[in-house]
């Protein structure tokens, strides 16, 4: 028994010295500033079979670990190291993985990580409320794939907080819609109108498919999914994304008048250009995406595509989109496409709106087919 254990701990200590011994044989070929993408995976391998404790305790295997850290930035793998060997005041690169990947289970573990520090709540607030909505956008998409409780302490207030991104808000709802309790406080909402508009439709979509029969039975009276064509309520978004239909029907009805599709938006070159050029949006939206932008338009704003009203001193008033802001004029697109200019002496006031130029309620023109029809064509529109 004894001769065993010993053997046991033998081959322990040979296999750490053969680690060790790969480690030292390949530092010396080290940049200084970066490493090849073939010793990163032999590092990674190394470190993969190292113990913590062995690492803690030798300066050399910490230094190697933190090149190895700096080399991974950014990538999944660089998650594994940090949550094996317990590494802190990494915080920056952590949110950028979680940014990234938002979807993956590496992306919503370098979030948690972050989260269980001791500023880990103050440094993703930051973020949610600053400046930066594709990090924003990233943090709340991984917050509400996340199980851990803080998460959803920290979604609760973007849900109904005036100033937070639509797609911030439409995270934090669909985070907050995964608990039955979060699903009876977005209820509570609704009943109480305090749920933004821009959240309306990401919690009906939600919890029309909620688990819990009573949440969705109230759901269905309180925050019911979008009606088409002679009020007949649509499916929800992920059975529709789901249906195939045809692209030369959808070319016919987003060109139909009473749909006004092409009032705002062109595809290759046919159309008015208001909103953003659809002739690739196929490359960039998957389906459910497209079902959202059309169903609930105020919840997705392009960058650059937000909404203003002008009110002129002498009372004249004008709606769009910005597409000049000089020093002594402002020149806004307007829904039909002309462009008026005004001195920003007369201007007595300038307003964006939360909602977008793209008015809702447009499927109310359309049959269940014909969306499903609209959204194959659009899903088609891809770089020749």
């Amino acid at each position: 028994m004894k001769t065993n254990v010993a053997n046991g701990f033998g081959v322990q200590l040979m296999m750490r010295f053969l680690l060790c011994l790969t480690l030292f044989a390949v530092a010396p070929a080290w940049s200084a500033d970066k490493l090849t993408p073939e010793r990163v995976d032999t590092l990674m391998a190394v470190f993969g079979r190292l113990d913590p404790a062995v690492v803690n305790a030798n300066d050399k295997l910490k230094a190697a670990l933190g090149q190895l850290l700096d080399a991974t930035r950014g990538e999944t793998r660089f998650v594994v190291l940090v949550k094996k060997f317990s590494v802190k005041g990494r915080e920056s690169d952590l949110l950028t993985v979680a940014m990234k990947h938002p979807n993956d289970a590496a992306g919503v573990e370098a979030l948690q990580l972050v989260l269980v520090g001791k500023e880990g709540g103050a440094i993703l607030k930051k973020v949610l409320l600053g400046t930066d909505a594709k990090a924003a956008e990233g943090v709340a998409v991984a917050l509400s794939n996340s199980t851990h409780a803080k998460a959803r302490e920290l979604l609760q207030p973007l849900v109904i907080a005036p100033k937070v991104a639509g797609p911030v808000r439409k995270a934090a709802v669909r985070g907050l819609a995964r608990t039955e309790a979060g699903a009876k406080q977005i209820l509570a909402w609704a009943k109480a109108g305090e749920l933004p508009a821009n959240a309306r439709f990401t919690a009906s979509t939600e919890l029309s498919t909620a688990r819990w029969p009573a949440v969705k039975a109230e759901a269905a009276k309180v925050l019911p999914l979008p009606f088409g064509l002679n009020a007949k309520p649509l499916p929800p978004v992920s059975v529709l994304a789901k249906r195939q239909g045809d692209v030369k029907r959808g070319e016919e009805v987003f060109f139909r008048a009473a749909v006004l599709c092409a009032r705002c938006h062109q595809v290759n070159g046919k159309g008015i250009e208001v909103g953003p050029a659809l002739s690739e949006i196929g490359d960039k939206l998957p389906r459910s995406e497209l079902y959202e932008s059309i169903l609930d338009p105020s919840s997705g704003i392009s960058f650059g595509y937000e909404a203003w009203t002008v009110v002129l001193k002498n009372g004249q008033e004008a709606f769009g989109v910005i597409v000049s802001d000089a020093a002594e004029e402002l020149a806004i697109k307007q829904i039909t496409g002309v462009v008026a200019r005004f001195k920003k002496s007369e201007i007595r006031l300038r307003q964006q709106s939360s909602l977008s130029i793209m008015p809702a309620g447009l499927q109310a023109a359309m049959s269940e087919q014909d969306l499903v029809d609209l959204v194959e064509y659009l899903a088609s529109l891809k770089k020749k």
